[in-house]
Formats: C-alpha cells, structure tokens, sequence
C-alpha cells in the first residue's frame, strides 16, 4: 500500500534544460516557432517546462485528473529551473489517497516562470 503524502509535504527538482531537448520536444510536438528554434539560447516550450512538477508526480506515483498552469516568464536554455510542489490537501480512502498539489517553478535569479495546481490520487 502506498503511504499517505502528508499536507504541506514539500518535493524539489531542478533542472537545465539544453538545445538538445528542445529539438526532440520540438520533434515530438511539432512545435517549431521561430522563438524555440533558431539562436544560441532558444526558449523552451512551455510544456516542455511543465515537465518538471510531472516529473516530481511521477516520483509519488501520482495520476493527475486536472492540471492547471501559468506560465508566467520564459526559460532558456541553460538556464536552471527549480520545481518545488506541495501537497495542499489530502483525503484518504480505502483504494486511493486523493490529492491537490501546487507547484511553483523558478529560474536561477528566483524569479517564478511557471506555476500551478493539479489534483490527483495515488492509488493503493
């Protein structure tokens, strides 16, 4: 059975993203604007950057129902974007724990490029 996350549990990851994952995100979504493509530091996709709080998800063996984002600065590459997502709210039921989790992303000077709210289980 998996453990109940605990409220205000707090996860952390960081990440740098590089021109490589930009093109084989550019690949898998067909997303080619000018801005992720071309110049020395394109811009990372967005999705690509809400990457990070689904990785941390994936980390709890966390099923996300709904997904809410802001994306609130562009990244870089190179730059390094800190993801930290807290457990907000849980209920626990026999068959699954049900969650909401916010989740803040930001770049190296603090500044916050993404963040919002996702509500989910963690099946037992």
């Amino acid at each position: 059975m998996a453990d109940a996350p605990t409220e205000g549990e707090t996860k952390r990851y960081s990440r740098t993203f590089t021109n490589e994952d930009v093109v084989r995100f550019a690949d898998v979504s067909g997303d080619r604007g000018r801005h992720h493509v071309e110049g020395d530091s394109p811009m990372v996709h967005g999705l690509l950057t809400a990457t990070l709080p689904t990785k941390l998800g994936g980390d709890m063996d966390y099923v996300a129902r709904t997904m809410t984002f802001q994306f609130r600065g562009p990244v870089y590459v190179g730059e390094e974007i800190t993801c930290e997502a807290t457990v907000e709210a849980v209920t626990s039921r026999e068959e699954r724990h049900e969650m909401t989790v916010s989740f803040v992303c930001r770049n190296e000077e603090g500044s916050v490029v993404l963040d919002g709210e996702t509500e989910g289980v963690i099946f037992r």
